[in-house]
């Protein structure tokens, strides 16, 4: 008696033979956090050192559990898991999503994939510009969260919440600030900097507000003014205002 053809759509297999029938030749099925792709078992291989190339080229039993068809279960988001077959088949690059994209190819150590889109122009804008920018930011990431847990909590029956945020770029800036924070009436103020690197107030501004919006709120950042007369007016050029739009 032969065994069933599972590539033979008016056939029917039985649950036990699905699994070696559908994935020990070249045509390989994957469900990647729900996402299902249909690809060789020579595309998963074209980056030889690659993750996926160690776990599917020939002679190989992929240590992955099965999904409630057989497929290999991959469990990771699958979104962007397109663009990386696609680049495995064509050598296309992505267009779209490059940074989400990145980190996929850094999972599935994909380094030919990872090496190209390091030399992009976004993604080296952002690790090599951006990112060692902020590193240079002493508590950037700490006072990120300063931020956002203080804007949560003005937002109670509010559509919009603001935050005091102090800019300063250099001890010089510092000395001239000086106990100005006295003069908030007991206002939260969160404080960036001084740094040592080029970029100015401004673009610190802009790195906070692509952060925040990263997480999903809507923000945008103007000058703060104390209104409390002349004396004070010297040191409102290092407050500005980050508000949060709720609804």
């Amino acid at each position: 008696m032969s065994l069933p053809d599972c590539r033979s759509p008016g056939r029917q297999s039985s649950p036990g033979l699905v699994f070696p029938c559908l994935q020990s030749g070249p045509v390989v099925q994957l469900n990647v956090g729900g996402h299902v792709f249909t690809m060789s078992r020579s595309t998963l291989c074209q980056s030889p050192d690659s993750l996926l190339a160690s776990m599917f080229s020939i002679g190989s039993q992929p240590k992955l559990p099965k999904d409630a068809k057989g497929r290999y279960f991959i469990d990771r988001d699958g979104s962007h898991f397109a663009a990386i077959l696609q680049f495995l088949r064509t050598q296309s690059l992505p267009t779209e999503n490059i940074l989400e994209i990145y980190q996929e190819a850094l999972h599935y150590g994909i380094k030919s994939l990872v090496k190209q889109l390091q030399d992009s122009a976004q993604l080296f804008g952002e690790t090599v510009g951006r990112q060692q920018f902020i590193a240079r930011v002493p508590n950037y990431q700490e006072n990120l969260e300063v931020l956002v847990r203080v804007a949560r909590a003005e937002a109670i029956a509010a559509r919009h919440s603001a935050v005091i945020v102090c800019v300063i770029k250099s001890e010089e800036d510092l000395g001239r600030y000086g106990n100005a924070f006295s003069n908030l009436e007991e206002q939260e103020v969160v404080r960036f900097g001084p740094w040592k690197a080029s970029p100015t107030a401004i673009d610190l501004l802009d790195c906070i507000k692509i952060d925040v919006e990263t997480r999903g709120y809507k923000v945008r950042y103007e000058p703060h003014s104390s209104d409390r007369g002349f004396l004070f007016k010297s040191n409102d050029e290092f407050l500005y205002k980050l508000i949060f739009t709720w609804w």
